[in-house]
């Protein structure tokens, strides 16, 4: 096992450049646009930007603009901050210390004076900058290179599969599931494989004539081209390759941003349905990752073509949005956590229970990122 993981990272490493350029280039796009939402309602709230920083620790390079906000590079690509007046340190900690030392005019430009409405807003401004940075990216790629949409038919039913078992047969055409509508191989894909051990009624075109089936999806291992396992729902089919079953649509603005929407509520949708199945216990936690398999999956993105990066990108950035409205302080949500709070009962939280409340943020967070970690290593290992 120890030799399997050490020539793993061995093999790892050797292909560094090829994983850490197209890697930086995801998250640097990401981390900047997630912080670029903090920043333009901060200015817009009236509050003094001291820092904008893609990276942490020790500075590579910057600027300071007109405003006197320092714009700046930092050593440790994995994330980036802004920082205000009033804030004790990249994490918007407020140092009350210094807060009661202010003049009139800092309190003016101080985040931590600030209404706690404003404040709300300059911290959900994050998460919704990732968002709507994903929605501009999958309708940026839907209005100008397309997307191939395969039709729902079924090809070849794989014997003493859940869709052998159900009934399908080779020519079927799917139709809906549960109800839903269902346009493409790939819709149907979506469904099935969050779905394992579900029952699912499948309605199907036969000849001329709608038929419905009962299939419950099975659990697999499945590798994908780049020989990543992934544990999904399947049905045991093959789609239909006829030119007839095959198509590219490209989009107008108008729907390429719907298109956009669906797809970024799609990762949304799925990524909580993963995370309420870890905790149900119908998920293993092992698919869960950290800044290793992100590296590793750009750099194999990557060779895939600057379209498949950037949708990549797309997805991260939902990631990151999501990560960051979870009710753990520390993080934009557990901010936000604190100002509802604050709302609530009219006066923000003791100084002793919110610094309580970031050192229980802080170890959940460095929890999560020694497990996502570990994760990743075993990954390697067995790839």
């Amino acid at each position: 096992m120890q030799m399997d993981i050490m020539a793993s990272l061995s093999a790892f490493g050797g292909g560094l450049i090829g994983y850490i350029v197209p890697f930086l280039f995801v998250l640097t796009i990401v981390v900047f646009f997630h912080e670029l939402g903090h920043f333009l309602i901060a200015r817009l709230c009236g509050v003094k930007v001291i820092a904008f920083s893609v990276g942490f620790g020790p500075e590579i390079a910057g600027f300071n603009d007109r405003y006197g906000t320092r714009w700046k590079l930092s050593a440790v690509p994995l994330g980036g901050y802004v920082k205000f007046l009033g804030d004790d340190n990249a994490a918007s900690v407020p140092d009350h210390e210094a807060a009661a030392a202010m003049s009139e005019a800092e309190r003016k430009v101080s985040f931590i004076h600030k209404p706690v409405g404003s404040r709300a807003a300059v911290v959900a401004a994050g998460p919704i900058a990732n968002f709507i940075l994903a929605i501009v990216i999958f309708a940026g790629i839907f209005m100008t290179v397309g997307k191939q949409v395969t039709s729902a038919r079924v090809d070849q039913v794989q014997p003493n599969s859940a869709a052998a078992t159900a009934g399908f047969q080779p020519g079927d055409l799917v139709v809906a599931i549960n109800g839903s509508k269902i346009d493409s191989f790939s819709d149907m894909q979506r469904v099935v494989s969050i779905s394992a051990g579900e029952p699912l009624a499948v309605e199907v075109e036969r000849g001329g004539v709608r038929v419905t089936l009962k299939a419950v999806p099975e659990m697999r291992e499945l590798k994908d081209n780049f020989g990543n396992v992934h544990k999904l729902g399947v049905l045991g089919i093959s789609r239909s390759m006829a030119p007839g079953d095959m198509k590219t649509e490209r989009y107008g603005p108008i729907a390429a941003v719907v298109a956009g929407t669906q797809e970024t509520w799609f990762v949304v949708d799925r990524t909580l349905s993963y995370i309420g199945g870890i905790f149900a216990g119908r998920e293993a936690a092992d698919q869960l990752g950290g800044p290793i398999r992100i590296a590793q999956v750009s750099g194999q993105v990557a060779t895939a073509g600057f379209v498949a990066l950037l949708h990549l990108a797309a997805v991260l950035s939902v990631s990151i949005g999501m990560l960051n409205l979870f009710p753990i302080p520390l993080l934009d949500g557990g901010h936000l956590l604190f100002y509802g709070i604050e709302a609530a009962r009219g006066r923000p939280l003791s100084e002793r229970a919110q610094e309580v409340g970031f050192r229980i943020g802080l170890a959940i967070v460095v929890m999560l990122m020694i497990f996502a970690t570990f994760n990743d290593i075993l990954h390697l290992a067995t790839s």
